[in-house]
């Protein structure tokens, strides 16, 4: 088994989305339990990476101040493929790690199950699973997926699953700890 490094992975932190169950404000920046909500991601990972992506649309000099912000080659707010599709083209180690910008209660547990299943299992990608579904915007891949997400996104293809799927795919179950998993949709939710 083979130890993989922090100077092999960077991470990218999606964060292009329209903001539309924010009223129109841009979710990484919503601030929870006092901190902007990727601020709490950046605490959990900046000691796991070489290098982390911010993926937005929008709100660039704010998303600067935690990590080199990369914008969709594809118009129109597409989806979290579209971000990663970016992050693979400009990642220049051999692993990338991918998470939501609306889930501050990531642990480094999460992060390094990741990293071991991978060292484990020497995967394309190795995703959360809850038990029952997967989980795709957590989690760790290797970048030289691009080509293969490129004829994805190409051919229409928008489900994060259905790409996964379709690579050398191992799960990492979560759910004796789904917390890790929440997901801050609303401004409602920020009083989780």
């Amino acid at each position: 088994m083979k130890k993989i490094l922090k100077r092999e992975i960077s991470s990218v932190i999606l964060a292009g989305g329209q903001g539309l169950r924010m009223n129109g404000v841009d979710k990484g920046l919503v601030e929870f339990r006092g901190l902007p909500l990727v601020a709490h991601l950046i605490s959990v990972i900046d000691s796991r990476v070489h290098k982390i992506y911010i993926s937005a649309n929008r709100s660039f000099d704010s998303y600067s101040t935690y990590g080199e912000v990369i914008s969709d080659d594809l118009m129109n707010f597409q989806g979290p493929l579209a971000g990663i599709s970016k992050a693979l083209k400009v990642c220049s180690t051999k692993y990338l790690l991918v998470l939501p910008c609306d889930s501050p209660l990531v642990d480094s547990k999460l992060i390094d199950d990741l990293i071991i299943k991978m060292e484990q299992k020497d995967a394309d990608i190795c995703v959360a699973h809850d038990g029952s579904i997967m989980h795709a915007t957590f989690a760790l891949m290797r970048s030289n997926l691009s080509k293969s997400l490129d004829s994805f996104l190409k051919d229409g293809g928008r489900k994060m699953a259905h790409w996964y799927r379709q690579q050398n795919l191992e799960r990492v179950d979560v759910s004796d700890r789904l917390e890790v998993l929440t997901n801050l949709n609303s401004l409602e939710d920020m009083n989780f």
